[in-house]
């Protein structure tokens, strides 16, 4: 890309303070609302139109009711006093009614009406003490300009300090200086949705002839949210050729360890996992470097699955890594993979924050020099002094608690890494793309076979004791319990409140040693003692805030107590719910609310009570929540879209991510009629940067 915007868009980046009847003090204003330029305000649609249509009379209407009607001036009744109302009287095609003005000057007001003359008024009308009114007009037109106001008058977002007449009059300018740009959009698809040009586009969007043209499946916007969209994938797309041409070692290994694990393994893996080795196995053989993102539902089995790739690389000669975001996890990893370590004959070893000393030397050494395999660790695994013999692969799981830099931290630790991203978090297809749409995306769609569904209740608060009585008899029996504390206005130190009250209070009830606490304050050190109790079985409840909502493994707790589960969002129950039913042992998950539950709360928790797949549950709960929401505010790769609705056009992603990957196969360096467009579309899209940003893994 070069460096330069292409000239024909200038004008749209030109300084706001430029256009019709914005000064310095309105385009601070406007900054506010991130509008930087004439371009943001073009992408700055109404949100909704009034429909000023003229009619002959006010009679008839359905008040209250903005209006549109010709009438002869009459009769002025100024103000009796300073706060008093100026009433004129004046007459449509059918009936007379009066227009109100408070705090106005009597020349004002005999000026823009001036009596025995006929004007065309449009604003609310209401009925007050039996006479139709209209206060303070909108608009006060002469017959003759009366073409000039929109029969559906856009109505724009706004902020203190901003009036609608003002953004209307800015947008207009705007609009005055969009150019004509050549066609980016693939010519077929433009035929099939019958899709105006981009300029036409922003003119249609702009000017709605009805609340119909509101619509995201109006051909403006849907055209114009494409544009965002293809944008946004082109410049993933840019990034993963870019990844894939960075040569990568061609891995292939003989089989020979994983046959053993294969043979060892107790039941046989999903067709699922299967394909999903095969894609990874192809990817490690490539000589092009892997950047592939593995989803799965909780228990669907991807241990399996990054345990078989790493085989594969150590098979080669080489080495991999696996990556968790905290301490707890990366333990449960190694005690996961430690005894299929075990049946392959392959050194298998941990380092974390708290390998210290000596012992961590001589860690690092034998990394170094090769004898260790495979390495399980948390972000310490970036520090300078960790080095490896021969780093194939990188593992990074629960990818969205790691930022982007962290993944290019890691890539530089061998000469050229295959990247694997593990997620048990399912993620909707339309944010997926959105998000990793530079990777290649496997998914853990099957549940491996043995794993008892967990049944899910919804109870009221008010039955708590006799969810206390059903804990103490499932204790009895030797079954274990979570019970998740509810989440205190994002406060840990309310939250923590809770849980140590909960904590005391079943500790009274069920009795002393029975039941153990975590909560993110804990030291680690009392934190993983508290862990190491309930997962040797010594406590039968353990009491906690969401610290155990990612890959806790207590194969013999059967029971999840989830309490206010209405203050949790869907995934995060569905996470929760994933840490019972590990077992032989049929498993309950039981969601207390605080009666009485709004409409929302009642589908999360229902949507729960009525399926397990994950996948489902992510749908509902970003037609619930919104995008930002489900992958969490701070994530670095969820572009905002100003048009598009990654909810509601998720079919739309999918097309611009074909139609890109497409055009760039094609046409690698844009060099086409097309791909000269598309760069144009890239600068409109400010996307010139994303090209150098986004280019990582």
């Amino acid at each position: 890309m070069s460096s330069g915007r292409p000239e024909i868009l200038f004008p749209l980046f030109a300084a706001l303070d430029g256009l019709h009847g914005v000064g310095p003090k309105t385009a601070l204003t406007l900054n506010h609302m991130a509008i930087e330029a004439p371009r943001d305000l073009l992408y700055t649609l109404p949100q909704s139109v009034i429909d000023r249509r003229p009619r002959d009379s006010v009679q008839g209407a359905d008040l209250p009711a903005t209006l549109t009607v010709e009438v002869e001036i009459g009769q002025h009744r100024p103000a009796r006093s300073k706060t008093g109302a100026y009433r004129v009287t004046v007459e449509d095609a059918k009936t007379a009614f009066q227009i109100v003005f408070f705090h106005a000057r009597g020349d004002y007001v005999a000026r823009l009406l001036p009596f025995g003359s006929r004007r065309v008024v449009s604003g609310r009308v209401e009925f007050f003490d039996g006479m139709a009114q209209m206060v303070h007009p909108d608009h006060v037109l002469l017959p003759e300009d009366a073409d000039t106001l929109p029969a559906f008058e856009p109505v724009y977002p706004l902020t203190a300090g901003l009036t609608q007449k003002a953004i209307t009059k800015a947008v207009q300018d705007a609009l005055s200086r969009a150019p004509e740009l050549a066609e980016w959009a693939d010519p077929a698809l433009v035929t099939r949705e019958n899709w105006p040009t981009w300029h036409d586009a922003m003119m249609h969007a702009h000017a709605p002839k009805g609340t119909g043209e509101m619509s995201l499946d109006s051909p403006a916007r849907r055209r114009l949210a494409y544009d965002e969209l293809f944008a946004h994938q082109l410049t993933l797309a840019m990034a993963r050729t870019k990844k894939r041409a960075k040569r990568g070692f061609a891995t292939s290994g003989d089989g020979r360890l994983r046959r053993k694990v294969l043979a060892a393994l107790p039941y046989k893996p999903t067709n699922a996992q299967m394909r999903t080795i095969d894609e990874i196995t192809d990817d490690l053989a490539a000589p092009l470097r892997m950047n592939r993102l593995l989803q799965g539902d909780v228990g669907s089995g991807k241990t399996l699955v990054a345990f078989m790739a790493l085989l594969c690389v150590v098979e080669a000669g080489g080495q991999g890594v696996m990556m968790a975001p905290t301490e707890i996890l990366a333990r449960q990893h190694l005690e996961g993979l430690q005894p299929l370590a075990e049946d392959a004959g392959v050194v298998l070893e941990l380092l974390t924050g708290r390998d210290k000393g000596s012992e961590r030397r001589a860690k690092l050494d034998a990394l170094a020099r090769g004898d260790i395999h495979i390495l399980v660790g948390t972000h310490a695994v970036f520090q300078k002094d960790v080095a490896f013999h021969d780093l194939r692969l990188a593992i990074i799981d629960e990818q969205h608690r790691f930022g982007v830099r962290q993944r290019l931290e890691l890539g530089r630790k061998g000469q050229a890494v295959d990247v694997l991203v593990m997620t048990a978090t399912p993620i909707p297809r339309s944010l997926a793309l959105a998000q990793y749409g530079d990777m290649d995306v496997s998914v853990l769609d099957e549940k491996p076979p043995g794993r008892t569904p967990v049944k899910t209740a919804l109870l009221s608060n008010e039955q708590m004791d006799s969810v206390i009585d059903r804990l103490r008899q499932a204790v009895a029996e030797g079954r274990q319990a979570y019970w998740v504390c509810p989440l205190v206005e994002e406060s840990e130190v309310l939250d923590l409140t809770a849980a140590e009250d909960r904590f005391k209070r079943l500790r009274a009830a069920l009795g002393e040693g029975v039941v153990g606490l975590v909560h993110g304050q804990m030291p680690h050190a009392e934190k993983d003692a508290a862990m190491a109790r309930f997962v040797a079985g010594d406590t039968g409840v353990l009491v906690a805030t969401t610290v155990i909502e990612v890959g806790v493994n207590v194969p013999n707790a059967s029971i999840m107590v989830i309490e206010r589960a209405e203050t949790f969002g869907l995934a995060q129950l569905h996470q929760l719910r994933g840490r019972v039913g590990r077992g032989s042992e049929a498993s309950t998950c039981l969601l207390l609310y605080q009666p009485p539950l709004n409409e929302s709360g009642l589908k999360r928790l229902t949507t729960l009570r009525e399926t397990d797949d994950g996948f489902r549950i992510s749908e509902v709960d970003l037609e619930m929540r919104g995008a930002g929401d489900v992958l969490g505010t701070a994530q670095s790769g969820l572009p905002r879209f100003r048009i598009a609705d990654l909810e509601r056009q998720a079919g739309l992603m999918q097309i611009a991510q074909d139609d890109a990957r497409k055009l760039l196969n094609d046409d690698p360096t844009l060099k086409s009629a097309r791909g000269d467009a598309a760069r144009v579309l890239l600068y409109l899209m400010r996307q010139e940067q994303a090209i150098q940003l986004i280019s990582v893994g």
